[in-house]
C-alpha cells in the first residue's frame, strides 16, 4: 500500500473518531445542569400584594396569570424585594412545565417534560442567597388530565390561567454554599 494513502486513511479515521467522540460528549437535551441560569423577565403579568407585615416576617400573595413563567417571576420578585430567606406554597394550573429529577452520582438533572394542561396540586419551595443573589428552589406535583400525578424539581412552569403563591419572607438571611460531592448549592445553617 502506498505510504501516503495509508497516512491519509489514518488521518481520516482519526478525524472520524474524534468527530464521533465529540458528538457523544455534547449535552443531551434530556439533561439539565444544576447551574442552569434562570431567565428573568418572563412573567409580565405577575402581581403581588403584601398581606402581612410584622417585625419578624412579611407574607406576600404573588399571583401569576396566563403566559407567565413562574420560576422567572419568583426570581424577579426575590431580586426586586431583596429576599434572602423565604418559603412558599402554591396552587393553580399550567399548560406546560419542565420538571426534573436529580441524579446525585452524575450531578445532573434528568428532564421530565410536561406538555399538557395540568393542575398544580402542590408547589413548595424556598428562597435563599447564593453569592449575594436570591436563589429560588421549588418542587411541584402536577395533576394530569387523566388524574395521574407527576412531580419533581421545577425548572419551568408555564401558567394557564393562574398560579397563586403565598410567600413568607423571614428577617434572618438563609445562605447556600456549593457542595462539591453533589454539585448542588445546599443551605448552610452555619452562615
Amino acid at each position: 500500500m502506498n505510504p501516503k494513502l495509508a497516512l491519509s486513511l489514518i488521518v481520516i479515521a482519526a478525524s472520524a473518531a474524534l468527530c464521533c467522540s465529540s458528538r457523544a460528549q455534547l449535552p443531551d437535551d434530556s439533561l439539565i445542569p444544576p447551574s442552569r441560569p434562570v431567565p428573568t423577565g418572563e412573567a409580565p403579568h405577575m402581581q403581588a400584594k403584601l398581606v402581612k407585615n410584622s417585625a419578624d416576617e412579611q407574607v406576600y400573595a404573588v399571583i401569576f396569570y396566563r403566559g407567565d413563567e413562574a420560576l422567572s417571576g419568583l426570581t424577579d420578585f426575590a431580586i426586586k424585594h431583596k429576599i434572602e430567606d423565604a418559603h412558599f406554597t402554591g396552587i393553580g394550573a399550567i399548560n406546560g412545565a419542565t420538571l426534573a429529577w436529580l441524579d446525585p452520582t452524575k450531578q445532573i438533572y434528568h428532564r421530565i417534560p410536561v406538555s399538557e394542561q395540568a393542575e398544580v396540586l402542590s408547589l413548595v419551595g424556598d428562597v435563599s442567597s447564593v453569592n449575594g443573589k436570591p436563589f429560588v428552589h421549588m418542587h411541584a406535583v402536577l395533576g394530569k388530565s387523566n388524574g395521574t400525578p407527576i412531580g419533581g424539581h421545577v425548572f419551568e412552569l408555564d401558567v394557564n390561567p393562574t398560579l397563586e403563591i403565598l410567600m413568607t419572607v423571614n428577617t434572618v438571611p438563609l445562605r447556600r454554599r456549593p457542595d462539591p460531592e453533589s454539585g448542588m448549592k445546599v443551605i448552610d445553617p452555619a452562615q
